[in-house]
């Protein structure tokens, strides 16, 4: 059911700073930073060859990424994202199996402008996992 990996998202407390030592450090291709309101996020993505990494940083203080830095305030991995062609018929299969989708249960659109649904971590070995719709 679920393809290739799109993204490992990490969330950072400086958000200037991480993009910088992926691109002076690393020798990264680094984005421009993009707003996601609907998600209370700031993210910049950082390609790789075969996948990419997502900086995550608070927008706002309801930001769900807010408290995870409360709590790990160095920063650390938030969530993997897995490609699926069908997210509706992934979250069916997935509820069907006792995979509890996070929110409503329906889609919303993500950063890169597609269906994207979040799984909760207690049914995946404490990972955050993103669906995305490709």
């Amino acid at each position: 059911m679920i393809g290739r990996l799109n993204h490992v998202a990490i969330a950072v407390p400086d958000l200037q700073a991480a993009a910088a030592q992926y691109a002076d450090v690393l020798g990264a291709r680094v984005g421009a930073p993009q707003d996601e309101p609907e998600h209370g996020v700031t993210v910049v993505f950082i390609e790789l060859p075969n996948t990419k990494i997502e900086l995550l940083y608070p927008l706002g203080e309801n930001s769900p990424i807010r408290g995870f830095l409360d709590r790990n305030p160095s920063g650390g991995i938030h969530h993997i994202c897995y490609e699926v062609d069908d997210i509706n018929a992934a979250r069916d299969r997935l509820g069907a199996q006792g995979a509890r989708v996070l929110g409503d249960g329906e889609p919303r659109i993500g950063a890169h402008g597609k269906p994207v649904l979040f799984l909760h971590p207690k049914d995946f070995n404490g990972t955050l996992i993103e669906l995305e719709q490709v």
